[in-house]
């Protein structure tokens, strides 16, 4: 259970830090800023990878250890499933800003 809580930091701190760059790159655009940006994406796209397949680790092991499967159970692990996407969805919502505020900065440049 502590990988999912340590791959949420990790996703939200890059998701933040992409975030922050960005916003600064839109405000005052440098190319520093820009070649910023770039890594920090990916750095949020493997957390988002990590946390995802951390999280379907927890899942099927949840699943492997249950011994009388019923509607309760299946919905544990549907319910287990979709928790798996949350951290995904966060990472690239920021990304989707972050990205959007570079063309704006990126328009500001021009």
């Amino acid at each position: 259970m502590l990988g999912l809580y340590l791959m949420w930091f990790a996703v939200l701190v890059s998701g933040v830090g992409a975030f922050g760059v960005s916003l600064a790159y839109a405000i005052s655009p440098t190319e520093r800023k820009l070649a910023l940006m770039r890594p920090l994406s990916l750095a949020s796209i493997f957390s988002a990878i990590g946390s995802l397949t951390a999280g379907w680790a927890t899942v099927l092991k949840g699943a492997a250890v249950t011994t009388a499967w019923g509607a309760e159970s299946v919905r544990n692990l549907l319910l287990g499933a979709a928790e798996t996407l949350i951290p995904v969805f966060v990472a690239f919502g920021f990304l989707a800003v972050a990205w959007l505020l570079v063309a704006v900065g990126m328009r500001r440049r021009d």
